[in-house]
């Protein structure tokens, strides 16, 4: 026996950053399909626009590199029950190569962000005393070292870090919130990382599962942990990493 899940967030809406391609894009489908209110937000107009035909959602097009037209992305969003911050990067180069700007620009991107998105989202929740929920999406990344990730493990490390700290001042509000940390999801930023056979098998044979993750089976994590169901999961780093971690 199935239920359905069609009214699950009926009345609720979302705003899912990082919404025009991969784990975000997934995400918004997925949420609109379980009845919430989409706002995607992506820096691809094209991506939007294909979005917003799809699901009807509400779109909003800015690059979160930039911190002004972060909180004001944010801001024109609100109000919101629900964000997903999903709007990542990476920029992969070796750890003696790294340069000060790539490393600022995915810290900007992937953490800051998150942060001032947040922070938005959450002040809307609090001054209408909604018992809200955030998910960041993280990855493997912030506990496992990969070559060439230096930037990206950083970031995804420090979004962990933060996350935790947001559960603890945000928790005492009602508002709860985790990340989804998934292995290798086979998104287009994944192919530029993984696409060389020589790369992607070595870390295939580490998962149990002998398989990446599809951005499907990420948005139905995040939307466990946005729904009632986990009504006391909170500051938790939930993998979707097929066994990885256990190996």
């Amino acid at each position: 026996m199935t239920s359905d899940r069609s009214t699950e967030f009926a009345g609720k809406t979302v705003l899912v950053t990082g919404a025009g391609k991969g784990i975000g894009h997934a995400t918004a489908l997925l949420m609109a399909e379980r009845g919430a209110r989409v706002i995607a937000l992506s820096r691809s107009t094209a991506d939007l626009a294909g979005l917003k035909d799809a699901i009807g959602c509400e779109t909003i097009c800015a690059d979160l590199a930039d911190a002004n037209a972060a909180r004001e992305a944010a801001r024109s969003a609100r109000p919101v029950d629900l964000l997903v911050n999903c709007a990542g990067i990476a920029e992969l180069q070796p750890f003696l190569d790294t340069t000060a700007d790539k490393f600022d620009l995915t810290m900007a991107v992937n953490v800051r962000a998150a942060l001032i998105v947040a922070q938005e989202c959450a002040r809307s929740m609090i001054e209408r005393g909604v018992k809200g929920a955030i998910v960041n999406v993280s990855s493997l990344s912030a506990t496992v070292g990969l070559p060439m990730h230096a930037a990206y493990c950083a970031s995804k490390g420090a979004l962990d870090a933060m996350t935790r700290v947001m559960a603890v001042e945000l928790g005492v509000h009602g508002i709860r919130v985790n990340t989804v940390n998934p292995v290798v999801t086979l998104t287009p930023m994944a192919e530029k990382a993984w696409g060389d056979p020589a790369k992607s098998q070595p870390m295939l044979a580490r998962i149990p599962l002998q398989r990446f993750v599809q951005p499907l089976e990420v948005a139905r994590t995040i939307a466990y942990l946005l729904g009632d169901d986990s009504s006391m999961v909170n500051g938790v780093s939930l993998a979707v990493d097929g066994g990885f971690q256990a190996g």
